[in-house]
């Protein structure tokens, strides 16, 4: 059985894993692999906000530029209504290189146009959340083979089933980085302006975001019944209380997004959760103790088991733990519990 940690980035451990000893996963799942990455890559998270209900059109001002010289590798369309009420449609672009990502901003005309005082005016809000890890701060899983998402579309291929899942701290064991650094929370630290409706929050020392994601697109019958029924209703509750009640267990941002097809911009049978937390501790915190989560993964063990564990659905996730340092979040004309704002 594979590690989901590459060759190339495994090391002597100084933090120890949480796997048990004789461990055997449940069910397959498989990692990531990347021709070896060398510096940062990109997720960068452009939104537009507004009152009324919004779409891929509004985002056209930003999209329409990926196809410029030095675009992202891929991107995805998705949209979600916070606790404010406000809708915000937003497309996630991914890129493998930091110098690639800046001269895409400034050879598209996203920058000047980004920079323009009418963004700061008029019945839109704008957001652009950029986190920049290096290879050994994130990591990924997917439950089947053949559809990549988010940062997966970067990758060269999959790894051979992987040990380091399915038990609680195992997302951690995944992560390169925490062999050898506990990865314990920083301070805000404020490098950015506070000017008026256009305001650039904090970064902080391992900041952990993830991004977990649904697919029932290929489930029918008695999967989809229970899936739709039994499982989402309780994972749309949970995202509601990181959404709305998460600061208190150190969640400072949580979207439940709606992925669109990023060509004709209708909905599509994915969604995803897109949350920040102030360290990687408190999300798995709030994974393994938490009254919604445990009916979250208490739901979806009842259905692998219901259907013997033959499933058409697909899942997936992606997290980062990021230094100050590779984060960047800016919201211009923007309600104040818009994303990282309010926290």
């Amino acid at each position: 059985m594979d590690s989901a940690i590459p060759k190339h980035l495994r090391q002597p451990r100084q933090c120890p894993r949480s796997t048990p000893a004789g461990y055997q996963p449940p069910f397959p799942a498989w990692s990531s692999r990347f021709t070896p990455l060398t510096g940062q890559v990109v997720m960068a998270y452009f939104g537009v906000q507004a009152r009324h209900a919004l779409g891929l059109i509004d985002l056209a001002p930003i999209t329409e530029r990926f196809t410029a010289a030095n675009g992202p590798a891929h991107w995805d369309a998705a949209r979600c209504v916070d606790a404010e009420g406000f809708c915000n449609c937003m497309a996630i672009a991914y890129w493998d290189d930091v110098g690639a990502f800046e001269a895409w901003k400034v050879g598209s005309g996203f920058s000047a146009w980004w920079q323009h005082g009418d963004r700061e005016r008029g019945p839109l809000g704008w957001f652009m959340e950029v986190v920049c890890p290096t290879a050994e701060r994130f990591e990924t899983l997917f439950s089947s083979v053949g559809v990549p998402e988010g940062i997966g579309h970067l990758a060269t291929h999959l790894s051979e089933p992987i040990e380091e899942h399915g038990y609680w701290g195992s997302a951690r064991d995944r992560l390169p980085i925490a062999q050898v650094d506990g990865l314990l929370p920083g301070a805000p630290v404020f490098t950015g302006s506070d000017a008026g409706a256009r305001q650039r929050c904090a970064g902080r020392d391992n900041l952990c975001l993830i991004r977990s994601g649904q697919d029932w697109s290929d489930t029918c019958d008695q999967e989809r019944g229970l899936y739709l029924n039994d499982v989402r209703p309780v994972l749309e509750a949970g995202m509601q209380f990181l959404r709305d009640e998460g600061a208190g267990i150190g969640c400072l941002s949580c979207r439940f997004m709606q992925v669109l097809d990023s060509a004709s911009g209708e909905p599509l049978e994915k969604t995803f959760g897109l949350a920040c937390f102030d360290s990687l501790a408190n999300l798995e915190g709030w994974a393994k103790t938490h009254p919604t989560h445990v009916a979250i993964f208490g739901g979806f063990m009842n259905y692998v088991q219901t259907l013997h564990f033959q499933v058409q659905l697909r899942l997936y996730h992606e997290v980062a733990v990021i230094p100050a340092s590779a984060q960047f979040f800016e919201y211009v004309n923007c309600h104040l519990g818009s994303g990282l704002l309010s926290r």
